[in-house]
């Protein structure tokens, strides 16, 4: 605490800001009134941290909560990212949508984690708080705090573009949505995050960590922020609909054979041109795909749009304005009365701050956005595959498949298989060594389309030979009668000569 020559011609417990340095700190984050004196104005300033004078002495070891909470869950979000670096793809299942998401949760983390090892002094002096300028803590904690959050909604963002386009309009998610996504799901936060610190800049306004001062703060963070979040819950509600939709339409679609048991569209019907029920069989993998994205997409939208709230009602109670002021005089006097004992008078701050309960429950759902996202993608496996590694030893990773990794599900099944096609040559069936490969069954075959002119129309229909037929395809380019011998193999007929049976 300051000296007590500071308090000046101010009453207790406030100081006089003229004999305070007027550089140094955040000087707009000083908490003070002016005073109409008989031979001019006096400004007298509440001590810092505000935050102590306003909750009582538990608020900062309950912030410290959160912290801790960081500390239990950033070992989990490095699980997730090791696993998706070391494993299989077949155990993890891994994707860039995951793994951007986790990278953003992680630093979310480590900005609670860091006041723990540092200890880090809020103020600068008996009335100014330590900003981003004054503080290596408060800087690092500050960007990481508000990098992490941007990271996360704009990636959640991501993730519902990329399922509202699989999902209403059967778009493929390949390589150029992944190169949009690295572009936009970086981009914006770096240069959000750049605006922020030299518009707006952080400090300590309640606990160890730094938050967002309150000038601009709602031009450069919130209201961006919440644009993403509730652009994404809109067009997560949209597709949601819209497969609610498909559903109660299946229910009452009785075009669909009983004989197309593979729920596949005709050989002259477009993928478009589905019937209810086969675009719900769509619909209905693709949500078994991505359940868990949904579902952690709808967490964090939820946790954004409550911490805006908080945030911007506490701007707006905290931020030196004459109604606010005049709501505080109330307290302030009391704080006068009782010399400075913050107890008697914290009935009466409740005009000013917000309640204490939603303050903590902010910083710790801040914390548990990494718990959710491994509860929903630490796959059982994943620790299968851990053991399996264990097991079996480091090396041997050359049977993993990486290619095609960064491809959506829906677009890795559509990309033809190439063992169900047939090798033709110019004049017929080849003759190469290779292994020949029968007509396949339509099971075999219910993950192929049909290219034709360079462009995918439709499932192909193949062709399956009756057990009672004497017909067959013909490759292309031959003819009846031109140069083509009789084979009774072909029609299952008897040979003239015990030789054919062993052909």
């Amino acid at each position: 605490m300051a000296n007590a020559s500071l308090h000046g011609l101010c009453p207790e417990p406030f100081y006089q800001e003229s004999l305070f340095p007027s550089s140094g700190g955040f000087i707009e984050g000083r908490y003070c009134e002016t005073i109409p004196m008989e031979h001019g104005h006096l400004s007298c300033c509440l001590p810092c941290p505000l935050a102590e004078w306003t909750y009582d002495d538990k608020l900062l070891s309950q912030t410290k909560v959160a912290s801790w909470l960081g500390v239990a869950v950033l070992p989990l979000c490095i699980f997730l990212l090791v696993s998706y670096a070391v494993l299989p793809v077949k155990y993890t299942h891994r994707h860039y949508l995951s793994i951007c998401f986790t990278l953003g949760i992680c630093f979310m983390e480590v900005a609670f984690i860091i006041p723990l090892g540092i200890k880090p002094e809020q103020c600068h002096n008996a009335i100014t708080p330590n900003d981003m300028y004054t503080d290596v803590s408060c800087a690092f904690t500050g960007a990481l705090l508000l990098f992490g959050g941007w990271v996360v909604v704009v990636w959640s963002f991501i993730r519902t573009v990329a399922f509202h386009l699989q999902v209403c309009w059967e778009v493929i998610i390949g390589k150029k949505f992944m190169w949009g996504a690295f572009v936009c799901g970086w981009g914006i936060p770096i240069l959000c995050l750049t605006l922020m610190l030299i518009y707006t800049g952080v400090s300590y306004r309640f606990g160890t960590v730094c938050h967002i001062n309150i000038k601009h703060s709602t031009q450069d963070y919130w209201a961006p922020i919440m644009a993403f979040a509730a652009a994404a819950l809109v067009l997560q509600l949209a597709t949601i609909g819209y497969c609610i939709h498909v559903y109660i339409r299946s229910l009452f679609d009785s075009s669909d054979s009983t004989t197309n048991s593979s729920g596949l569209p005709s050989y002259t019907s477009s993928v478009r041109t589905m019937t209810a029920r086969q675009a719900y069989r769509r619909i209905r993998r693709v949500l078994q795909l991505q359940w868990r994205g949904i579902g952690l997409v709808l967490i964090i939208i939820a946790n954004v749009i409550f911490f805006a709230v908080v945030f911007i009602d506490m701007n707006n109670e905290l931020e030196l304005t004459p109604a606010n002021m005049k709501k505080a005089i109330p307290w302030l006097a009391c704080l006068i009365e009782a010399k400075g004992d913050k107890n008697l008078c914290l009935d009466k701050a409740d005009a000013i701050r917000p309640n204490k309960a939603t303050l903590l429950a902010v910083l710790i759902l801040l914390s548990l956005v990494g718990f959710w996202n491994f509860i929903l993608f630490a796959r059982p496996s994943m620790f299968a595959g851990w053991i399996d590694l264990f097991k079996n030893g480091f090396g041997g990773r050359g049977n993993n498949i990486r290619r095609h990794e960064f491809v959506s599900a829906d677009a890795r099944n559509r990309l033809p298989d190439t063992r169900t096609y047939e090798m033709l040559t110019s004049s017929g069936i080849s003759k190469t060594p290779e292994p020949v490969v029968r007509s396949p069954s339509p099971a075999r075959t219910a993950g192929t389309l049909s290219p034709v002119g360079g462009r995918h129309y439709g499932r192909e229909a193949r062709y399956v030979r009756p057990s009672m037929s004497f017909s067959g395809p013909r490759p292309p380019g031959s003819s009846q009668g031109q140069g083509r011998e009789w084979d009774p193999q072909a029609t299952f007929a008897r040979g003239q000569s015990p030789e054919y049976h062993y052909r």
